[in-house]
């Protein structure tokens, strides 16, 4: 088994020696990506500078390897973490590929002088970040976005063991985001990079990490895979959440359902639900949902957004019973939109509802619901 590049013990971090969370134990291997999740304000950054040297420990020591990182000189601790945090320098008449140098001064003499190798990791960096044509803009004047993806190319260029990044996909649009995350998983794999990193995109965290790092109040509350920490009932607790909802099976949020007896009912099923489920949502009109399988991608959306969900047991052929049930609140509702066009034969109870919608005249589509013909009181 690889040995901890980076420990933690019982580390306790904060301001004017004041403490904010105690008792922090962090491990990561080569070849691992750590990532903090917690409210604004948890101390996710105090942390990251904590164990960058930015900022003193309370108390507890931090290691790489089996050495303090307070007996590191310069030098060496820049030669193996580099670091990436929220807001970043504003340099004077600097071109991007400057910046990106920057990232080598770790490795040059006194005058700063670059080699060749120094100016081929530059390249290599901006070119995996998508920089290279920027190389010869004023950092000052370019967007957010890039200036994200330049300093993410200098950290790079610094050859580190540990990469250190707090907030790396703030800024981007989700083109860039993707590309960021599927670049650090690249550098993970190829160099066996250790990757410490906050985010508040649960959905990326979710998706990228070994292991996550849980921040509430003054303390760890949780440290564990994704599988075990994004949990719908956990997620809710550690983020406080008293509005709207999340689904830890896709890692997604909803807001509030609609409140009131249902207007509309929706039949949908494998997916085609869901975009009117959340259409009917900014809406403002209540909704019943069926008849669902209890396993199909529509359920958790249908659960979170709909008054009224209609289920059938996974696997199972609908049964006369939950038709009937089906039909009932079908027949309480004042529109009917069918979202499917083909029905299987485990889905027939779906058509015999689209069936009596069409016989009630009651089936719409979708852009025929507005919320001014449906009194939802």
């Amino acid at each position: 088994m690889k040995e901890e590049i980076l420990h933690t013990a019982r580390l306790a971090v904060g301001y004017n020696k004041k403490p904010l969370i105690r008792d922090i134990e962090i491990s990561i291997r080569p070849g691992q990506i750590l990532t903090l999740i917690g409210p604004n304000g948890a101390g996710k950054s105090t942390i990251l500078k904590s164990i960058t040297r930015q900022l003193e420990p309370i108390s507890g020591t931090v290691y790489l390897g089996k050495q303090s990182i307070h007996q590191l000189n310069e030098r060496d601790f820049a030669q193996t973490v580099s670091v990436m945090m929220t807001g970043w320098a504003e340099p004077e008449l600097m071109r991007c590929e400057e910046v990106v140098e920057s990232g080598r001064f770790p490795y040059t003499g006194r005058l700063g002088i670059l080699s060749a190798h120094d100016h081929k990791q530059v390249r290599e960096a901006m070119e995996l970040v998508h920089v290279t044509e920027l190389a010869a803009r004023d950092f000052n004047c370019i967007s957010d976005g890039q200036r994200q993806r330049v300093m993410l190319a200098r950290a790079i260029c610094q050859e580190p063991d540990i990469l250190v990044l707090d907030e790396p996909t703030s800024f981007l649009d989700i083109r860039h985001k993707l590309e960021l995350l599927s670049i650090l998983k690249d550098l993970v794999r190829r160099k066996n990079l250790a990757v410490i990193m906050s985010l508040h995109e649960l959905d990326l965290a979710q998706k990228i990490s070994d292991h996550v790092l849980c921040i509430r109040d003054d303390h760890v509350d949780r440290y564990g895979t994704p599988e075990e920490v994004f949990t719908d009932d956990y997620i809710r607790t550690l983020y406080r959440v008293d509005r709207g909802s999340y689904t830890g099976l896709y890692g997604s949020l909803e807001l509030d359902a609609p409140q009131g007896k249902p207007q509309v009912f929706v039949i949908g099923g494998d997916g085609t639900g869901i975009p009117v489920y959340r259409r009917l949502q900014r809406l403002g009109i209540p909704f019943a949902a069926g008849i669902l399988h209890e396993n199909d991608v529509d359920y958790p959306v249908a659960n979170a957004l709909a008054c009224q969900v209609i289920t059938e047991c996974a696997f199972e052929p609908i049964t006369d019973t939950t038709v009937q049930h089906a039909q009932e609140v079908l027949c309480r509702c004042k529109k009917v939109i069918c979202c499917l066009e083909r029905f299987g034969t485990m889905n027939q109870g779906n058509r015999q509802l689209m069936e009596l919608a069409r016989q009630r005249s009651m089936l719409v589509s979708k852009d025929e619901i507005r919320s001014s013909d449906i009194n939802c009181t």
